[in-house]
């Protein structure tokens, strides 16, 4: 499944349009967009009492930044216990700068401190004044750290000269020198305080100056304001003791940034930053340090930030085997810049508090390398030690995340980046992939961008994603730990320095003529605001681990200039084994696309292992990387066979304030035909690969047979990814790939199943007769130059005449023979009943592929109202696969039959035998129409346009409906109101035609808002067969109750008129309603029906009898369909556990979880930025309010009537 890209972004923009305004799903934007326009006003009045309040709290004025004075003692006993190993590596930093005083002092003159990139006099000098505070007996610590702030306190400016406009030093020298003040500040004569203040004064009035003209001051989520505005945070925080209302301007203007940041970072579900690992710890090291000082200062809160609960992956995920390199998307060094153990250990104190962080901070710490190119740099290294002292909590006990140790993927939906393999040990059994395929600026980023959700974000111009690559669907791969293909790191912004593909001749071509690769390359930074660049996109398309085999895709079409007329630049890759990696291009372009090349890049960092050229049996050209004899071995070949000799180079590029080496393998092929593909094997030295070819190459998709370790894969992949019919067609599910092996199938997404190997002996008579054709003609072919040379033989002509036409007739008798046996026609004596049984097989199975191509699944949601199964949508929508359908809808009503369906709820079941007799034919025609014809029946529906007699006619009756309303309407105000919901509603339709028009093989997935339905799920069935896959959602009934009672005023159970409805329910002579027509009616509802006469009921004891009676009958009524055509899913569930539950849903379908539809769900649970209708805030914790806010008694009563069936479903009692 594939999310649209931006080819057809009118459609994404409407479909986006939907969520957040539609009543299904509407996002709280515009509660966090008040929150942003009323934030001045907040933070006044926090920052206001703050002066006031330290005041009279303290008479010792620092420290104060990160602790007060009467927590020293503490930390210096900390220091030599449960800290001491933390207090070790502060104290070994300090012994190394004391030890080498000429490079780790600020120089004595100004001019040599501003001729260079400055960062580590700032950096290095909170760890000095930390030791200096935990150790005030070492005076030559305590010298070296006076003399060191003497000298930076003397110099005019802190910034560089070469850089004057980049104040990134400058806020690292003021974050160091205001945090080293406040640390020594009790150590320091008078004369040096005020020296000291004067400096951290001015020099927070210079950053806050820059904030309001520097663009780092508008762009958000990017490493320089994050270090800006922390820097100018703590100069004010430290100066502002003293001079409290100019620093309280500071501090305004750094909380109006940061929680915007913090804001947009809460949309990030995956935890990541788009500028990749290294500089994404160098945002996080600021943003760990902010949230910890606004809520320590201000009792600002950002703690069930939800990018922080997944931050931790972000670490975890990227690392390679060993726990000294991480992946190297974007710009990067081998692994961070600063930290992690600091982010890591706040993490596990204040948000995780389970180990992991700590775990993962010693691991680093442990395997730190002692020397070569990972090792961290001087200006970095130290700069956290302070923090992570202050924040490690030795009482939690560091212990692995669960599945430690076993090889597994991780999905970053947001970001496009999929691991496998991360956080291992090295060992020869450990190996990693990475791919990228994503957004510009990740997925969260680049639709706030292009849908404008908040006024405040003025497009690309408020963010800047400068230190991205262009890298859509490039991949790194290192069997056993060892790293055989890599990124190239921090450099220019040129694709052939990333694993992608480039094409000539391109007519664009800016930097590398002919060849152009993706969009925003040829300068030191991304051009993001260059022309298409800005719409630029890859896509993961799947992504699924099945043992220690994983399958990836990513499309990055969108990436490339349209002038190339591209179609589709489609990469997946399979990780057969632990050593082999297969990787294909299916590259398909338009007739008149003026490309006729394609060129791809292979790159490698280490130094000591070279690429040399090898072949793969004397047939394909590759390359080979010989590691201590160890051979590393790559080859390619495209759909012809044919397989060019590539060039093998080594390059330097500009990196940081330096030259990285690099070396690729270049391999170029002719792009002659509108559809290309190229397969490329990577594998390592303790495998065996003898065989691997195309054996098929269909429009739709390809197989690959592929000998590794004497055992036979043949593997398929589907192209034709948008297309579910397709994928169904050509791998007999809806996945994307699978790999028969050793008589086992494995379906990625779906799992492994065992296979029988068949025996073909239904196809005998075609080779028996081929054969016997072949022999005849080569007799004939004989007899003939025999005739010819008969004069050489002493046999007369006549006699060998009759001896070669009597072995002729013989061996075409024997054929008929055969054929007459088998013969299936009614001309045939004989009947095979076997292949009669087959041909029987066969029209059965093309009559139902006529009505449902290969058992394409048919999706119905039922639930009672008030549930949740809203939130399924975000599954569903914007997919390429589906069609999401709320019924009903003004256009989409349910016809009128013999039956009303109750809109809430009635307690009558259909069953399969209502079909047979014909009950419900309006309905069922209905049905078949909508889902076996969606897109004809769409185009029957007739938009009108609402005329003035229809208006009015509606004024009418919305003058009935609401008359308890206090402000009547106008009349011009009741048809606009009128116009505008027709025009909403015929809009609806059109969004829906326009899908079908992209993608006509999307399957429908039909929302049915009332509860009726959930009792006539098996009527649903017979109608549409086993492609039925009917999902039934319920909740806990105290959930569900208080959400009908308390969540809005008037209550849903007002505003719904459920009182009515369960009055009009049980009319009729039986008491059973309109039930008796078809004998349906639900015996559990007599419960129900009693509690309604009982004089003693209220709305709690009706509403859980009728949760109790819709949910027992529903369960029954549904027990008798197949696990295939049913699931049950809880609402919390969804919430609590969204990943999990999603990929359950979607193997129930048949279909992987796409990245995409996960990032929507995740987005949807996890982030508090989505309502739902009446439900509002959809979080785990907001899904649990009811055991706050509903009183006992009614809890309780719940529980007496409802116990045993929440026992069954799993809900424990609340009061015992």
């Amino acid at each position: 499944m594939a999310l649209m890209f931006m080819g057809h972004t009118l459609f994404l923009a409407l479909m986006m349009f939907a969520v957040f305004t539609c009543e299904e799903s509407v996002s709280n934007y515009s509660d966090w967009v008040t929150f942003i326009e009323n934030v001045d006003q907040y933070e006044k009045q926090q920052l206001e009492g703050l002066s006031a309040e330290q005041k009279l709290k303290k008479t010792v004025l620092h420290p104060s930044l990160y602790f007060d004075a009467e927590d020293v003692q503490a930390l210096r006993q900390k220091a030599h216990t449960s800290h001491s190993h933390l207090f070790r590596a502060i104290r070994s930093a300090v012994t190394v700068m004391l030890s080498n005083p000429l490079y780790y002092l600020p120089p004595p003159k100004h001019v040599d401190f501003a001729a260079k990139w400055n960062e580590i006099y700032g950096n290095n000098l909170p760890p000095l004044a930390f030791y200096c505070l935990l150790c005030p007996e070492d005076k030559a610590a305590f010298d070296f750290a006076l003399e060191y702030m003497d000298r930076m306190a003397g110099y005019k400016n802190w910034l560089v000269e070469n850089a004057p406009g980049d104040e990134v030093p400058l806020g690292h020298s003021l974050t160091g020198f205001a945090t080293a003040f406040d640390f020594l500040y009790n150590s320091l004569g008078n004369e040096r305080r005020q020296k000291y203040l004067e400096k951290i004064w001015s020099v927070s009035e210079e950053m806050y100056e820059c904030s309001k003209v520097r663009s780092w001051g508008k762009q958000l989520l990017h490493n320089h304001q994050a270090t800006n505005m922390l820097a100018l945070l703590i100069g004010a925080l430290v100066a502002g003791v003293d001079k409290g209302s100019q620093a309280n301007i500071w501090k305004h203007a750094v909380v109006d940034v940061m929680e915007k940041t913090m804001f947009l970072l809460n949309h990030i579900v995956d935890g990541s930053l788009d500028e990749g690992v290294a500089y994404g710890s160098y945002t996080a090291k600021s943003v760990t340090q902010y949230v910890f000082l606004a809520q320590r200062h201000f009792g600002i809160n950002n703690l069930e930030n939800n990018w922080l609960k997944m931050h931790f992956w972000f670490y975890y995920a990227t690392l390679l085997p060993g726990f000294q390199r991480t992946v190297g998307v974007a710009d990067s060094n081998y692994n961070w810049f600063y930290g992690p153990e600091s982010q890591l250990v706040f993490l596990d104190k204040f948000i995780m508090k389970n180990g992991a962080g700590n775990w993962l901070a010693q691991q680093i710490r442990k395997h730190r390398p002692k020397d070569g190119p990972m090792v961290p740099s001087t200006a970095q290294r130290w700069s956290t030690l302070h923090t992570e002292f202050l924040w490690y909590a030795a009482e939690i006990i560091p212990q692995p995340p669960p599945d430690y140790g076993t090889a597994k993927m991780h999905v970053f939906p947001n970001w496009g980046v999929v691991t496998y393999g991360a956080g291992l040990p090295n060992s020869q059994t450990n190996t990693f992939v990475s791919f990228k395929s994503g957004k510009l600026g990740g997925r969260a980023v680049y639709d706030i961008v292009h849908f404008q959700p908040y006024a405040w974000i003025d497009g690309w111009r408020s963010f800047n994603p400068g230190h991205e690559h262009p890298d859509q669907n490039s991949f790194t791969f290192a069997p056993n730990g060892q790293v055989f293909v890599s990124e190239a790191l921090y450099g220019p912004k040129l694709s052939h320095l990333n694993n992608v593909l480039v094409f000539a001749p391109s007519p664009t071509s800016q930097c590398n003529q002919p060849w152009e690769g993706q969009l925003g390359e040829c300068a030191q930074w991304l051009k993001w605001i260059g022309d298409e660049v800005g719409d630029s996109t890859g896509e993961i398309i799947t992504a699924s681990q099945a043992g220690d085999m994983m399958f990836v895709s990513g499309e990055a079409v969108s990436a490339y200039t349209s002038a190339m007329k591209l179609k589709s630049v489609y990469r997946v890759l399979l990780l057969l084994n632990s050593q082999t990696l297969l990787v294909v291009d299916h590259i398909e372009k338009e007739e008149d696309s003026p490309v006729n090349s394609v060129s791809a890049f292979f790159h490698n960092l280490d130094i000591d292992f070279k690429y040399i050229p090898y072949k793969f049996k004397n047939k394909y050209n590759g390359a080979m990387m010989d590691v201590w004899d160890a051979h590393y071995k790559m080859f390619w070949f495209d759909h012809h066979g044919s397989s060019p000799v590539a060039r093998i180079q080594e390059a330097e590029q500009a990196a940081e304030f330096k030259k990285r080496w690099t070396q690729f393998v270049n391999v170029t092929f002719p792009v002659k035909n509108t559809l290309t593909r190229i397969a490329y094997l990577f594998y390592g030295p303790y495998v065996n690969v003898s065989n691997c070819r195309l054996i098929d190459n269909a429009k739709s998709g390809f197989q690959i047979l592929l000998n590794v370790n004497n055992t036979e894969n043949t593997i398929s992949i589907v192209t034709e990814y948008q297309n579910l019919k397709t994928r169904f067609n050509y791998l007999g599910f809806g996945g994307f790939a699978k790999v028969v092996h050793e008589n086992k199938v494995t379906k990625f997404g779906l799992g492994t199943e065992s296979v029988k190997k068949q025996i073909k002996n239904n196809r005998v008579v075609f080779p028996f007769g081929f054969k016997v054709n072949i022999i005849a003609g080569l007799i004939l072919g004989v007899s003939l130059v025999i005739l010819a040379f008969q004069w050489r033989f002493y046999i007369s002509f006549g006699k060998m005449l009759r001896w070669i036409l009597m072995l002729v007739v013989t061996l075409w008798l024997i054929e008929l023979v055969d054929v007459w046996s088998m013969c299936t026609q009614p001309i045939c004596a004989k009947w095979s009943s076997d292949m009669t049984r087959l041909e029987h097989e066969k029209g059965n199975k093309a009559k139902q592929l006529e009505e449902n191509p290969v058992g394409l699944p048919d999706v119905i949601i039922a639930s009672l109202p008030v549930s949740g199964a809203e939130i399924l949508k975000q599954l569903f929508f914007n997919s390429s696969d589906f069609l999401y359908i709320r019924i009903p809808t003004p256009y989409l009503e349910i016809p009128e039959t013999e039956f009303e369906i109750d809109s809430f709820v009635d307690p009558c079941e259909w069953k399969v035998s209502d079909v047979q007799n014909g009950h419900f034919r309006l309905i069922q025609g209905w049905l078949q129409s909508l889902v076996r014809g969606t897109k004809l029946h769409l185009q029957n529906i007739h938009l009108y346009e609402a005329s003035r007699s229809k208006i009015a006619q509606h004024s009418a009756i919305s003058k009935d409906k609401k008359k308890r309303s206090k402000k009547r309407e106008s009349l011009s105000e009741q048809r606009s109101r009128t116009r505008g919901s027709q025009d909403k509603d015929a809009e609806y339709i059109r969004e829906l035609r326009r899908h079908l028009v992209y993608y006509p093989n999307a399957r429908p997935v039909l929302s049915l808002s009332s509860g009726s339905w959930t009792l006539k799920l098996p009527f649903f069935q017979e109608i549409l067969g086993p492609s039925m896959r009917a999902l039934y959602v319920v909740r806990d009934p105290r959930a569900w109750i208080y959400s009908m009672l308390y969540k809005n005023k008037p209550s849903l159970y007002s505003l719904k008129n459920v009182p009515q409805h369960l009055a009009a329910m049980f009319k009729g002579e039986d008491g059973k309603g309109k039930c008796s027509l078809n004998e349906g009616y639900a015996f559990e509802y007599e419960s129900l029906r009693k509690e309604l006469s009982n004089s003693n009921s209220n709305a709690v004891s009706v509403l859980s009898y009728l949760w109790l009676a819709n949910t027992a009958a529903a369960l029954r009524i549904n027990g008798d369909l197949l696990p295939t055509n049913y699931q049950l899913v809880k609402f919390e569930d969804i919430v609590s556990f969204p990943q999990k539950t999603a990929e359950t849903i979607f193997a129930f379908l048949g279909i992987p979880l796409p990245p995409a539809s996960l990032n929507q769900i995740l987005f949807a649970t996890s982030t508090g930025l989505f309502y739902l209708p009446y439900e509002g805030e959809i979080s785990p914790s907001s899904i649990h309010a009811w055991k706050q806010d509903m009183p006992n008694e009614e809890i309780r009563r719940i529980e007496d009537i409802c116990c045993s069936l929440m026992d069954h479903l799993g809900y424990p009692k609340f009061i015992e």
